[in-house]
């Protein structure tokens, strides 16, 4: 055997030993998540794909659950965990929610003053006359959601906003029915779907930037992504993992 042969065979066996070594944890297996969602789920600069650091464990359950069962759209994450059994997808919804990078500055807008009034007004008293509930209504006076299961909209990309109201629009995205925001969004124009995504990404996140413990009122109407869910830390089984 040549000399080259031989470091050939030690290095593969060094890079065997290595990969060997790495832990199989849930924090390692997340990392194949940092390619969309950046590092700890902190979200990237590219503008559409969410921050999922943070949000409440029940709420990313069901996107997770609402992926792979067609709920929603997107061919990539629907191959991720197409095979995912629910308590894998508990344990990932637990790790993300669990993370608590700091968050960015507030993304700069190109908006009108009226546009931003509007989106303000919308946010933080809705419409009456169309029967448009203000969002802290439902997503917590701070907006930064509500445990177990409504997610904050302040820190989201005003292109990842934009795109989840003309999902729900077009049906790509639902959720079990009652379905609340399919139900909201069909009572909004396009300029009041520009205008309250420009005015949300436009907002600093306050310095706790944590999910609200409960709501301050009943639900404007009813949601079936917020009845029902079953999720609380520690809850998964590490042991059901694909």
């Amino acid at each position: 055997m040549s000399i080259g042969v031989v470091c050939l065979a030690v290095v593969f066996n060094q890079d065997a030993g290595a990969q060997q070594s790495v832990p199989d944890t849930i924090g390692q297996r997340a990392i194949a998540c940092s390619a969309c969602h950046g590092k700890e789920g902190r979200a990237t600069s590219e503008g559409y794909f969410p921050r999922i650091a943070g949000k409440p464990a029940g709420y990313l359950y069901n996107q997770l659950v609402n992926f792979r069962e067609g709920y929603r759209q997107y061919p990539m994450m629907t191959y991720m965990v197409d095979q995912m059994s629910d308590a894998y997808l508990k344990e990932l919804a637990e790790y993300f929610s669990s993370q608590h990078p700091p968050y960015p500055p507030p993304q700069s807008i190109s908006a009108s003053k009226e546009q931003l009034e509007r989106g303000r007004q919308l946010a933080l008293s809705g419409d009456p006359a169309r029967q448009v509930p203000a969002c802290v209504a439902c997503h917590g006076q701070k907006l930064t959601g509500v445990v177990p299961a409504i997610p904050g909209l302040l820190g989201l990309p005003h292109d990842y906003l934009n795109s989840q109201f003309g999902a729900w629009r077009n049906k790509s995205r639902r959720t079990p029915a009652p379905d609340c925001m399919a139900e909201i969004t069909s009572r909004l124009s396009p300029t009041d779907v520009n205008a309250v995504a420009a005015w949300l990404a436009s907002q600093p996140v306050p310095s706790d930037g944590a999910p609200a413990a409960s709501l301050s009122a009943k639900l404007p109407l009813p949601c079936g992504s917020v009845s029902g869910v079953q999720i609380s830390a520690g809850a998964a089984q590490k042991g059901n993992r694909p």
